[in-house]
């Protein structure tokens, strides 16, 4: 299996619906190498993640061995009535039948990534989590992923899986909100883990930091827009951002935000734009 280096930006293709596979291969042709999804029809079109993924193959941008591909495993609680599994079997066989499932979508024999989508419950790490992440450790080891993350997940959550012995995941993947701290505890648990912190909504979540007079100055110095400051930021702190855009020009100006020069006093203070 390649060891496909993990990215310094991740391509998210939620709520793409028809127009998941032409975008998918946009983003390929814009420079993206992650590519995020999720075996969820309800918010994700895996089957056309694959279709622009096979696309782009065809069309020499890209080889499977230069990709890393993220997918997810959603409980029923988060599916609509399009279920990647049959609803009445154990919840390890859930696993098995949707990443069955995913790798079919996907036309791969393997994922770089296999996420957690969302623990069963917002108040703590559950038996039916510990059920799901063994299965999901399963999967790894038989070779069909090479890394497991989670999602949507608090510090409660990290705290109580840790306890329970479990192994610690390689990525948390959270919605970002700037008046949170930008999820500061869970961020400096996983820098304490060494877990890869990626960071979704940066934009969407923050709209009142697009339009913050430090943000619009150190864009206006740079000759960038507030969004690429705001990348540049979440690269600054040690996170692995997620962008969605449809937007061929923003997909470029995304993936150049790495160019930026932010101070370290000027990290802090976006780091402190919390409300």
């Amino acid at each position: 299996m390649s060891a496909t280096p993990i990215p310094d930006f991740l391509y998210g293709t939620a709520w793409k619906e028809d127009r998941t596979p032409a975008l998918t291969e946009l983003a390929l042709r814009m420079g993206f190498r992650g590519i995020d999804t999720a075996n969820q029809r309800r918010h994700y079109f895996e089957a056309g993640v694959g279709q622009g993924l096979a696309a782009a193959y065809r069309a020499g941008i890209v080889t499977r061995a230069e990709l890393f591909l993220q997918t997810k495993f959603t409980y029923q609680g988060g599916q609509d009535h399009r279920l990647p599994y049959d609803p009445a079997a154990d919840l390890s066989t859930q696993v098995a039948q949707s990443m069955a499932s995913s790798l079919e979508h996907l036309g791969t024999d393997h994922v770089d990534s296999y996420v957690l989508h969302g623990p069963a419950s917002g108040y703590g790490w559950t038996d039916d989590d510990a059920e799901v992440w063994a299965a999901m450790a399963k999967e790894r080891d038989a070779g069909r992923a090479r890394l497991l993350g989670v999602s949507n997940v608090s510090l409660q959550h990290l705290e109580e899986m840790a306890a329970t012995g479990a192994e610690a995941p390689a990525f948390v993947q959270n919605r970002c909100f700037a008046r949170f701290g930008w999820d500061r505890d869970v961020r400096a648990l996983c820098v304490e883990r060494r877990i890869v912190y990626q960071g979704f909504s940066l934009l969407t979540a923050n709209p009142e930091v697009l339009r913050h007079r430090l943000v619009a100055g150190i864009a206006a110095r740079e000759k960038a827009t507030t969004a690429q400051v705001v990348f540049r930021f979440a690269h600054a702190v040690g996170m692995l951002p997620l962008t969605g855009t449809s937007s061929a020009e923003h997909m470029k100006q995304d993936l150049t935000s790495r160019d930026l020069s932010l101070s370290a006093d000027e990290v802090r203070a976006i780091e402190s734009l919390a409300g």
